[in-house]
C-alpha cells in the first residue's frame, strides 16, 4: 500500500448496477452469448464492448432456479411491528439490525435537493447516503459532498474532494460513513478523508495508488475500505495512519457499484468481487473465517462474475449475502459456517424481518424466504404486466427480448410496505406478506441506489444526484 497522509488545520472551502467490468469475462468467450442488452431507459446507443454508464446486463436464468416451497407456499409468517430508526451511519446500515422501520407512512415526497453532478459518460453516482440522525450526507458523481438537515432539507455545508478538475475515467466509486462526529469518505480519485461531520472541515486525507471503490465502515479504532484490487485497508480513525491490510483474491471482473463491510461484534464481514465473504478481526486484520459464494454454469458465462456487490446483512447472529454468480446464503456470523444456500443471483442487499428474508434477483424477481431455512414463501415478477418480447422487424425471425425493462433496487421494509425503486424513476410498495403491488410514487429520476431510512423518512439518491426525502 503506497499512501500519503496530510492533516488540515484550517477550514477549507469546499448504478446500483451502473456498469460491469467485463475484461476477463468478455475475453473468456461471451461472443456466443446473446444476453447482453442495453437496458438504459434514457439512452438509445448500442451496447459497447465494455458496459458504460446506463448500460445494464440482463442475465439468463441459472440451471437451478429458485422456486416457492410447496410446504410454505401460501403460509403466513411473522413480521415485527414498525420501529423508529435513529440513524443510518454506514452504507451497510445501522450497527443494530433494522427489521421493520416506522417511516414514510404517508408515502409522499417531503423535499428534494440537488447534491451536484449526476451520472454521465464521465461521472457516476454510486455512493449511498448516510446519516447521524441530525444531518444526512450525500456524494455526487464528482466527489462533492453535501450535508442536509434531515427534517427540513436545508443545506448545512458542502465540501469538494475532487483533487483535479480533469476527468479521470477511473475516478468513480467510494462512499461515506459517519461515526463519532466524523464523516469518513472514500473516492475513486484514490482518496480517503475524514471530515468534521458538523462543519465539513477536513481533518485528514490520505491518497493511494489504486482507486477506492467500496464505502468505508468503522469498528473499534479503525476505519476500513477496499480498493479496486480487493485489498482491504484499515486506517486509524483519528489520524489516518495505516493500521493493517487484508488481501483477498484479485478479481478484475466486478460490478461497479459500492458496498461496505457489515459489522458483527469485533468483526468486519467484508464482501469482495472474488465472491469471498470474509470475517476479519477489526483489531488485528486477521482472517477469522472465509466463505466463497460463487458458482458457474455451462449456460451462463456471466455467472463467472462472482462479485458480492449488495451489502451483507447481519441479523440474529447470521449474516445473509448474495452473489452475482447465483449463491444466496445464510452463514453463522461468528464462525462463517453455512446454514443454508439457495440458487439466486443478485446485486442487491437482502432484508430480514421476523421470519422472512427478502431479496430481489437479477431476473427482476422479488422473493420472500424463510430466514432460518431459505425455503421460499413466494416469488413475484417485478416487471409483471410489461411486455418481455416483441415481434422482429416485419414479423420475421421470431420474437426478440425487449430492451429497457426497469432495473430494480431494494428492498426495504417500512410501515408495512416492502419498498423498491427502479430505473424508471418509481418507488413502488409491495405487500410484505404476499408480494402484491400496492402503491407507486413517482420520483422523477432513475434510481439505482436502495433507499435508506432515518427518523420518519426514507431517503433515496437518484442517478441525477437528487436527494429525495419521502415521508
Amino acid at each position: 500500500m503506497t499512501a500519503k497522509t496530510s492533516h488540515h488545520n484550517g477550514h477549507q472551502t469546499g448504478r446500483i448496477l451502473t456498469a460491469t467490468a467485463m475484461a476477463l469475462v468478455l475475453g473468456a468467450g461471451l461472443s456466443g452469448c446473446s444476453t447482453i442488452q442495453n437496458l438504459n431507459p434514457l439512452k438509445k446507443e448500442e451496447p459497447k464492448e465494455v458496459a458504460t454508464q446506463g448500460e445494464r446486463m440482463s442475465i439468463v436464468a441459472f440451471e437451478q432456479k429458485v422456486q416457492p416451497s410447496e410446504r410454505l407456499a401460501g403460509k403466513d409468517f411473522y413480521l415485527p411491528s414498525p420501529q423508529p430508526v435513529a440513524d443510518w451511519p454506514f452504507a451497510s446500515g445501522p450497527t443494530t439490525t433494522v427489521e421493520h422501520a416506522a417511516a414514510a407512512e404517508q408515502f409522499k415526497i417531503a423535499w428534494s435537493k440537488s447534491v451536484g453532478a449526476g451520472s454521465s459518460r464521465t461521472t457516476q453516482v454510486v455512493a449511498s447516503p448516510v446519516s447521524d440522525g441530525k444531518l444526512i450526507y450525500a456524494m455526487d458523481g464528482e466527489a462533492r459532498i453535501r450535508a442536509f438537515d434531515v427534517n427540513s432539507g436545508n443545506e448545512v455545508w458542502t465540501r469538494n474532494l475532487n483533487p483535479d478538475i480533469r476527468r479521470d475515467k477511473d475516478a468513480f466509486g467510494g462512499g461515506l460513513a459517519v461515526s463519532g462526529g466524523k464523516l469518513y469518505v472514500t473516492s475513486g480519485f484514490r482518496l480517503a478523508a475524514a471530515l468534521d461531520a458538523a462543519s465539513g472541515e477536513v481533518l485528514w486525507t490520505k491518497t493511494f495508488d489504486s482507486p477506492l471503490r467500496a464505502a468505508p465502515a468503522v469498528n473499534g479504532n479503525v476505519v476500513v475500505f477496499s480498493d479496486v484490487d480487493n485489498q482491504m485497508i484499515a486506517l486509524n480513525k483519528e489520524t489516518g495512519e495505516p493500521a493493517w491490510t487484508y488481501q483477498a483474491l484479485v478479481e478484475p471482473a466486478r460490478i461497479l457499484r459500492t458496498t461496505a463491510p457489515a459489522i458483527y461484534e469485533n468483526l468486519f464481514i467484508a464482501p469482495f468481487s472474488s465472491g469471498e465473504l470474509v470475517g476479519i478481526d477489526a483489531n488485528s486484520g486477521q482472517q477469522v473465517w472465509n466463505q466463497t459464494l460463487a458458482q458457474s454454469t455451462r449456460t451462463n458465462a456471466l455467472s463467472e462474475i462472482r462479485d458480492i456487490s449488495g451489502r451483507p446483512l447481519v441479523a440474529n447472529n447470521l449474516v445473509y449475502a448474495a452473489s452475482h454468480s447465483g449463491v444466496f446464503s445464510a452463514l453463522d456470523a461468528k464462525s462463517g459456517q453455512r446454514r443454508w444456500s439457495v440458487s439466486a443471483d443478485s446485486t442487491n442487499a437482502p432484508w430480514v424481518a421476523g421470519d422472512a428474508v427478502y431479496l430481489s434477483t437479477l431476473q427482476s424477481e422479488l422473493m420472500a424466504a424463510n430466514a432460518a431455512s431459505g425455503q421460499v414463501y413466494w416469488l413475484v415478477d417485478l416487471n409483471q404486466g410489461r411486455a418481455k418480447t416483441k415481434k422482429s422487424f416485419f414479423g420475421m425471425g421470431g420474437e426478440k427480448k425487449v430492451k429497457n425493462l426497469p432495473v430494480w433496487t431494494g428492498p426495504i421494509l417500512a410501515s408495512n410496505r416492502l419498498i423498491m425503486v427502479n430505473s424508471e424513476g418509481e418507488m413502488v410498495a409491495f405487500d410484505p406478506k404476499t408480494g402484491a403491488r400496492k402503491e407507486t410514487l413517482k420520483l422523477g429520476d432513475a434510481a439505482y441506489l436502495a433507499p435508506i431510512v432515518v427518523g420518519d423518512k426514507l431517503f433515496v439518491l437518484t442517478d441525477k444526484a437528487k436527494l429525495i426525502a419521502v415521508q
